[in-house]
């Protein structure tokens, strides 16, 4: 018998669950201002998430899906992706967009049922939330496809969970980008739960991120709670990608902190040992404790960068709750360039019938 391929995964990790660096840092991370911007990002993103979570409550959005104990891998694509990129995301990358530039208001707007929350003053060529577990793996294929027909030096990004590794949509993406060493990277959330089926459960691969072997690409896995490892892991990608090196697969291990969506009731199907225990990794309090040993922030600078983000998450939630709601011709204002006949019948017929605004 002759061996005729070998194949490895490697884990990246540089601050360890108490804050300690395991490896030398990458030269970004030297740079504590660096490191206090990605904090800051985290921090208002965990604000954003339990306001969005208490509106949801009190009947002001709809069902909201958290992105709690994932702010390492948001605030480490965010950071890594340049302006021209595009981002193509699930319904859990909140974080990422408000570093892309999406509005607070917008993202409350898209969660409150109006589509307006979509019409981003950002990130004009980052795709919308799809919802459609996996779906979207294959557009960034296709979204890479067209960078490289046209030369351009932009990477597709596209984010998913690691339920959606399951889903043929990923393999047939991962398929493509293979073939035609596409400047795609896809980055999979290992929170360890697709909605009530654990990872075990999912899939007897060792890894989700060996799952790129098949495809021919780059397949790496990383400390999705260690913010440092993230960005590090995504500068590597994106280069790669630039480069013509091709797409690249991360798998980023972290824990879902949250239920799956307001929706959901996580004690049904996982036990408080097993969050008690994920709760004691989450990348914040990681983050914080490494920038406080290094001199780099203290209880004072905490304090105030509380109070900032949720002043600014308050601010944003008051401007979506006093956004007066669409009107009825909106649903068909946006439809077409030229309205066709028929549907301009049913538009003015819409606005006969119904002079208040939808609620």
């Amino acid at each position: 018998m002759t061996i005729v391929a070998r194949f490895e995964i490697h884990h990246s990790q540089f601050l360890d669950p108490h804050g300690k660096v395991v490896q030398p840092l990458p030269a970004f991370a030297k740079n504590s201002k660096a490191l206090v911007a990605l904090y800051r990002w985290m921090v208002l993103m965990r604000a954003y998430d339990a306001k969005a979570i208490a509106l949801q409550r009190t009947g002001q959005i709809g069902t909201f899906a958290s992105l709690l104990g994932k702010e390492a891998v948001e605030a480490g694509v965010g950071s890594a992706m340049a302006k021209d990129d595009v981002l193509l995301m699930t319904y859990r990358e909140n974080g990422v967009q408000m570093m892309r530039g999406v509005t607070l208001k917008e993202l409350f707007l898209y969660w409150g049922g109006d589509e307006r929350g979509s019409d981003y003053a950002g990130p004009r060529r980052d795709f919308p939330v799809c919802i459609t577990i996996a779906a979207h793996a294959t557009h960034a294929a296709g979204v890479a496809y067209a960078m490289k027909l046209r030369r351009e030096p932009r990477v597709a990004v596209c984010m998913l969970g690691d339920g959606a590794t399951s889903k043929g949509d990923f393999y047939e993406a991962l398929n493509a980008a293979g073939s035609w060493k596409l400047p795609v990277v896809y980055v999979v959330t290992d929170n360890q739960w697709a909605i009530s089926v654990p990872r075990a459960r999912q899939s007897a691969a060792q890894t989700l991120a060996q799952k790129a072997i098949a495809a021919g690409i780059e397949g790496l896995q990383v400390d999705g709670n260690d913010v440092i490892g993230v960005r590090h892991a995504m500068d590597k990608a994106l280069a790669r990608a630039r480069a013509g090196g091709g797409p690249t697969l991360i798998e980023a291990l972290t824990y879902r902190l949250s239920d799956h969506t307001t929706a959901d009731d996580a004690s049904r199907y996982r036990s408080p040992d097993e969050l008690a225990a994920a709760w004691k990794l989450e990348p914040i309090l990681r983050l914080r404790i490494y920038l406080a040993e290094s001199g780099a922030w203290d209880r004072g600078k905490e304090d105030a960068l509380l109070k900032e983000c949720n002043e600014q998450v308050q601010a944003a939630a008051q401007a979506y709750i006093d956004t007066p709601p669409p009107t009825a011709e909106q649903m068909f204002d946006h439809l077409y360039a030229v309205l066709p006949v028929a549907l301009e019948k049913q538009r003015a017929a819409a606005l006969s019938n119904y002079s208040l605004p939808i609620t």
